[in-house]
């Protein structure tokens, strides 16, 4: 059975992932024949892990550049692949970094780092056999 057609694909526990948006990613391979959507999964939780540990990493020194920067990247792909609470969260990191909101952006931080670990969490869930 291709990854595409699972049953349990949809259903990776609370649901965290938008079914709408991995919909959308399951049309541009309706037959499942190229794995597209185990493909994005995969390399999107490889640039989760990685970027979330670098905003852990950056949290205490406040680097604004990088924390602006990684939340813009993980905003787009978190959208694409239906994890929409953590796109938003990223948006408002991002904002917050740019205008130099640093107090602000330690409890936003956190609630993106939580929101991240959920949204990880789900993918690995579906990327499971």
């Amino acid at each position: 059975m291709s990854f595409d057609n699972h049953p349990g694909a949809r259903s990776p526990g609370p649901i965290v992932l938008d079914a709408l948006a991995l919909d959308k990613l399951r049309e541009l391979d309706p037959t499942g024949t190229h794995g597209v959507v185990l493909r994005v999964l995969r390399a999107y939780e490889q640039s989760l892990s990685r970027l979330l540990g670098e905003l852990a990493a950056v949290r205490q020194t406040r680097d604004l550049e990088t924390v602006a920067r990684v939340a813009h990247t993980l905003k787009s792909s978190s959208a694409s692949v239906g994890a929409l609470a953590l796109s938003k969260r990223c948006a408002l990191a991002e904002r917050m970094a740019r205008t130099a909101d640093a107090t602000a952006l330690d409890g936003e931080l956190d609630s993106l780092l939580h929101e991240g670990a959920l949204a990880l969490d789900a993918v690995r869930a579906m990327l499971q056999p």
